[in-house]
C-alpha cells in the first residue's frame, strides 16, 4: 500500500522546523531530507526515522520497524501531530548522520587519445 500524498505533506510540514524539508518518491514510498541529507523514510502511511544515539535518546517511545520487507529497522514514530518535537528529533538526528556523498558527473571524461597533436607534428 502506497502512501497517501495528504500524509506525506503533513509528515513534510511537521518537520519544516528542522531546516529545508524535501520528500522524493522512490518505489511507492518517499524518502524525506532535511538540507539535503536524507533522514527518514515515509512508507504506507508510517514515519521511519534513520536510528542515531542522539535520537533514540529524544523518543518519547522506542519502536523499532522496518519499512518495507527486507528493510533494516529505523524508529517508527506514532505521535507525528507534535511539530516541535519532530523538528528537534530531525535536526538531532542529522547532526549524526554523515553527510551526503557527492553525486558522480553524469559526462564522460573526454579521451586524450588522438585528439590533440603531439609536439613532434
Amino acid at each position: 500500500m502506497a502512501s497517501n500524498p495528504d500524509f506525506v505533506q503533513y509528515i513534510a510540514d511537521q518537520c519544516a522546523g528542522a531546516g529545508q524539508i524535501t520528500v522524493r518518491k522512490m518505489f511507492g514510498d518517499y524518502a524525506i531530507y532535511c538540507n539535503g541529507k536524507i533522514f527518514g523514510l515515509i512508507s504506507d502511511n508510517g514515519f521511519y526515522v534513520k536510528p542515531t544515539e542522539a535520537g533514540q535518546k529524544m523518543l518519547k517511545t522506542v519502536a523499532w520497524r522496518p519499512p518495507y520487507e527486507g528493510a533494516k529497522p529505523y524508529f517508527y514514530i506514532e505521535e507525528v501531530d507534535d511539530r516541535e518535537y519532530l523538528s528537534t528529533l530531525v535536526k538531532v538526528t542529522c547532526a549524526e548522520l554523515p553527510e551526503p556523498k557527492p553525486k558522480a558527473s553524469s559526462r564522460r571524461p573526454r579521451s586524450s587519445k588522438g585528439s590533440h597533436p603531439s609536439p613532434d607534428q
